[in-house]
């Protein structure tokens, strides 16, 4: 029996200008925002479980200045109640997320010093033209830092305004700074290096050298526009494709409701999927630079940091913008203009053959809709990218670009940096991901099994020794999910609904295809192991909790670990069957080349759901041969109907 639960799904909608002013008069009629209270989150709620209706649900992070407790806070636009306000104690939840304002904060303090211009001082430094990036602490064996808001500031040279500071490090010094008593708690100066001397001026034309002349325009029509149709504001309808695009300050983009059209029916795939961490742990053991480790999504929220993108530039095509509201640090909304790309790409071959006895040529084109946005957290900038495809594939991307982050290159060499210019370096790191996707295959009952292939010895009933198989292994409860990519056994995962088959009786199902990259490569004692737990294993499964939002917990910022998935899979509860939620770890491990300096050329990383046994046939056969004016292809894939372009 199939069952299509989506189709009387709780429509998932952007926030609104009016609802965030909303949320905003809630809280300050509350007594919550005031001359001293800064929104450190603000963020819509999914609809609970089973909801006809959906209440639109606000949670908001928000921080004291004077140093007062912070509050977890819920309130409803809908029905204009505070639903619940938490006071955190951060010594045990740890901080809120960083505040915009607290970057200029870390660079004043230290601006005002003696002991941080002593160290400029001695390096011959003009404080004016030193720029310190301002950076999350994490947690160490610093006992006065324990329930203090504290970022670290790494230092670097700007010789004038469009100078690239990232190029001039200044290497061997730290400062220690909390933002909400305005302390420099600690200077850390363990000698003096060389300030590489090199610029990194990207776009001078002394290291661009003559642009080439050598491009000849690509241009990307389509006369009678996309093949996608946007509705209610973000619902998309897309060839057999239906969703919601969301957008949240802190992951960026979310889908909701991603389902196939399946003959008559709407069959649910995905109820939401989302990027919910990223940590870029780096690697390289000094004292000055050893605790850095940056929980972009959880710490920074990379969602508020969003771009306004530009046509032709970020997005190319016949483009489609969604301009998503969050709140500012006051409750104000603050729109991010063509915030979302939505497009189109051709994407090669999706079927071809030519056969020998019929005389048929058959070529089908492919296509994808892609869903994406980019974020600068600091050096860094990301692209996250959904893909959807024609046949019912799902792939999400992650692009990796902008300035590494630098340091000197010691004389004598490093078993963990880079060495990217004369006396330029650039600590070893990854990029490391955790998608969540609350899955909905045919509804809200399925199970996850894990396949391996199975290499069969020669002997009785393989003769020859050619024969090989593979193994399926149902993982029944969460402490059974805790599980290690394995490409030389081809591992993948399969995600299927036991109460919905296809017309060979077999469950409907999605499988998912890690690239098997490396996880978190630090100790497993360390702190930041067991801060990023979630980045130690590729794939871990949870029984759906509507509280149990992120890999990480709800508060990453300076919290000692074992939140969030080390938590939820402590309840070890059944998963075989039920509603679950499957946690997919994936990253890159970068060591920086030459190539990647002074700005890094986009690196990639992701995965992929394919469909495995989903549907009943192939779900292509009624793609038409392509219709482009240049085709040498016939439409209807008779004899004779070759494809030239």
């Amino acid at each position: 029996m199939r069952t299509s639960v989506l189709q009387t799904a709780v429509r998932h909608a952007l926030a609104s200008p009016d609802e965030i002013h909303e949320a905003q008069s809630l809280l300050s009629a509350n007594g919550l925002l005031g001359p001293e209270k800064r929104i450190a989150y603000l963020g819509l709620l999914d609809p609970s479980r089973g909801q006809e209706a959906e209440d639109r649900r606000f949670r908001a992070f928000i921080h004291d200045v004077s140093g007062a407790a912070p509050t977890d806070a819920v309130v409803s636009v809908s029905t204009g109640t505070l639903i619940s306000a938490l006071e955190l104690d951060t010594t045990v939840t740890g901080e809120l997320p960083v505040l915009e304002e607290e970057f200029e904060i870390v660079e004043q303090l230290l601006a005002e010093d003696e002991r941080w211009l002593k160290s400029l001082a001695a390096r011959n430094l003009d404080v004016s033209k030193v720029r310190v990036a301002p950076l999350s602490a994490g947690v160490y064996e610093y006992p006065e830092e324990r329930g203090r808001r504290i970022l670290r500031g790494l230092a670097f040279v700007q010789d004038f305004p469009e100078d690239s500071a990232w190029a001039h490090p200044v290497d061997g010094l730290v400062g220690y700074v909390d933002v909400v008593s305005k302390a420099v708690t600690r200077v850390i100066d363990t000698g003096i290096f060389p300030v590489p001397a090199e610029h990194g001026n990207y776009t001078d034309p002394e290291l661009t050298g003559p642009l080439r002349t050598t491009q000849k325009p690509i241009s990307i029509t389509q006369p009678d526009g996309p093949s996608f149709t946007v509705s209610g504001g973000n619902h998309v309808e897309w060839e057999k494709w239906s969703l919601d695009v969301g957008f949240d300050a802190r992951e960026g983009i979310v889908l909701h409701n991603i389902a196939f059209r399946d003959g008559e029916r709407l069959r649910p795939i995905i109820n939401r999927a989302s990027i919910a961490e990223m940590v870029v742990p780096y690697g390289d053991p000094s004292p000055i630079r050893s605790w850095q480790n940056y929980f972009d999504t959880g710490e920074y929220l990379v969602g508020q940091y969003a771009n306004s993108l530009e046509l032709g530039c970020d997005c190319l095509g016949d483009i489609t913008y969604l301009s998503p509201v969050v709140s500012d640090a006051f409750g104000n909304p603050r729109e991010i203009r063509n915030g979302i790309c939505m497009h189109e790409e051709d994407w090669g071959i999706l079927s071809k053959h030519s056969d020998m006895y019929t005389g048929i040529n058959y070529t089908r084109r492919n296509r994808r809709l892609v869903i994406s946005f980019f974020t600068t957290i600091g050096n860094y900038d990301y692209g996250f990218y959904w893909y959807l495809y024609l046949d019912g594939t799902i792939e999400f991307e992650a692009k990796a670009t902008g300035v590494v982050f630098t340091s000197a290159f010691p004389d004598g060499g490093s078993d963990n940096i880079s060495q990217l210019a004369p006396g330029l370096g650039a600590p070893f790191h990854q990029h490391i991901f955790s998608a969540r996707l609350d899955m909905a295959i045919d509804g809200f009952t399925n199970r996850v099994e894990e396949e391996d292939v199975l290499r069969q010895a020669m002997g009785v009933g393989n003769p020859r020794g050619n024969a090989f198989s593979r193994t399926r292994r149902v993982l029944t409860r969460e402490s059974e999910a805790v599980r290690e990519a394995d490409a030389a056994n081809g591992r993948t995962w399969i995600i299927s609904n036991p109460e919905s088959r296809n017309r060979l009786g077999e469950p409907v199902g999605y499988k998912l295809h890690s690239q098997n990259q490396p996880t978190l490569l630090a100790d497993p004692d360390s702190s930041i192991a067991r801060r990023a737990a979630f980045a130690t294993k590729d794939l871990w499964v949870t029984r759906y909790a509507e509280e149990e939002r992120y890999p990480t917990g709800d508060f990453v910022n300076q919290h000692s670990g074992g939140a969030g998935l080390p938590a939820y899979i402590a309840q070890d509860r059944d998963i075989d069957g039920q509603d679950i939620v499957v946690w997919h770890t994936f990253g890159l491990t970068h060591f920086p080349r030459v190539e990647d300096w002074p700005m890094m050329p986009v690196d990639t990383v992701g995965f992929k759901l394919r469909p495995e046994g989903f549907f009943d046939r192939s779900p292509v056969l009624d793609v038409p041969a392509s219709s482009q004016p240049s085709s040498g292809c016939h439409g209807d894939g008779d004899a004779g109907g070759h494809c030239h372009s």
